[in-house]
């Protein structure tokens, strides 16, 4: 084995999220990878994926759309129709068999679309494009120039959100991440390059912020503040977003969270020694959640990163590639092992079993062939 400078012990110790007991706190971030079927149904695959990681503190399932309108890409599953209740019923049932705890994060793609996924034209804030392809079942496309959402659009969403959330409920899990990060819907109302509007919902901070605000306030009416967390991003570039008032723009989002109580703030690519970070955490006065940005993904840098974000005042440590091929991430860190790398990064976003449920755990490894 493998030793490390960094002990795993903190991050081992049990945590309570809202109404759940945690018994560690490193959470399995959200995730996509295109296992869903054509409908956005969940599948046995896909239950026995999550079932194998059960070990973390709380697992976070990748971003189901609460519309079909809000469909990126093929094969992401949905959370708006009875089959998509059905399919995560199964996934949530093998977990919670496994003893793990279960959120979904649900995700509106806004301009990140496009009518050969979804059968519609994307709707976004404004009419700007995403200026990278689209991949489609037909390979990758120009992205479409997205429709701006009327006002009708904009209370039709926010109601989509709150149903998505009773309907995950109803599929078993214990509660859901509103996604406003990396590019997407509620993401692109924050940021000014994609927010263009004259409205209540465009110009100054406390307009752009309304719709993510909205959003959160519905889904907490719909299910409880204690099954309710919102992922946020900070000057995070993914999806070709730009965002020029980081400093002003997170604080005064984060102020008007705290006023709803959601159970947790979840930080993408957190760094303790950014002032934005700093200033979340002096603000927000629940369970922060931190997704450290990680240099390499081994054992030494995942205990390094993560303890750094302790120390800054994180309460759980998000991880995504170091679970995606470590099913056994827990006890990996626990005893201090390598960690399996990510074999193929193509199989990430592909098809079947390979490079998906096939990673080895350490006692699967230590079997004679």
């Amino acid at each position: 084995m493998t030793t490390t400078t960094e002990p795993a012990d903190a991050l081992l110790e049990p945590a309570r999220l809202g109404g759940l007991v945690l018994p560690n706190r490193l959470v399995m971030a959200p995730m996509t990878r295109n296992r869903a079927d054509a409908d956005g149904v969940p599948g046995s695959l896909m239950a026995t994926y999550y079932a194998q990681r059960a070990a973390a503190g709380l697992i976070v399932a990748e971003a189901a759309t609460p519309n079909a309108v809000g469909l990126t890409y093929p094969n992401i599953p949905a959370i708006y129709g009875p089959a998509h209740v059905a399919g995560w019923r199964d996934v949530t049932d093998a977990v919670r068999a496994a003893g793990g705890r279960m959120f979904l994060q649900i995700q509106h793609g806004g301009r990140i679309g496009h009518p050969d996924n979804s059968g519609l034209h994307p709707i976004a804030p404004s009419p700007v494009p995403l200026p990278d392809p689209i991949y489609t079942p037909s390979g990758f496309q120009p992205a479409v120039t997205p429709r701006e959402m009327t006002l009708d659009d904009v209370h039709r969403t926010v109601a989509d959100f709150a149903a998505a959330a009773r309907n995950a409920v109803d599929a078993g899990f214990d509660g859901v991440e509103v996604h406003s990060a990396n590019g997407y819907l509620l993401h692109q109302y924050l940021s000014s390059a994609t927010n263009r509007r004259t409205d209540a919902y465009g110009g100054p901070i406390e307009n752009r912020i309304r719709f993510t605000v909205e959003v959160t306030r519905a889904v907490v009416d719909a299910i409880g503040p204690d099954r309710v967390g919102v992922r946020i991003a900070p000057g995070v570039t993914a999806n070709a977003m730009y965002e020029d008032d980081v400093d002003e723009l997170y604080p005064a989002l984060v102020r008007a969270l705290a006023e709803i109580s959601p159970a947790y703030l979840h930080v993408v690519y957190a760094d303790p020694d950014q002032d934005v970070f700093r200033a979340i955490r002096r603000l927000w006065p629940g369970t922060l959640i931190a997704n450290p940005k990680l240099p390499e993904v081994t054992t030494g840098h995942v205990l390094h990163e993560s303890a750094r974000l302790v120390a800054a005042g994180a309460d759980l440590i998000a991880l995504g590639r170091p679970f995606l091929a470590n099913p056994d991430l827990i006890e990996r860190l626990r005893v201090g092992a390598p960690l399996n790398p990510i074999r193929d990064r193509h199989l990430m976003y592909t098809g079947d079993a390979t490079g998906y449920i096939d990673y080895p755990t350490l006692e699967a490894a230590a079997q004679p062939a």
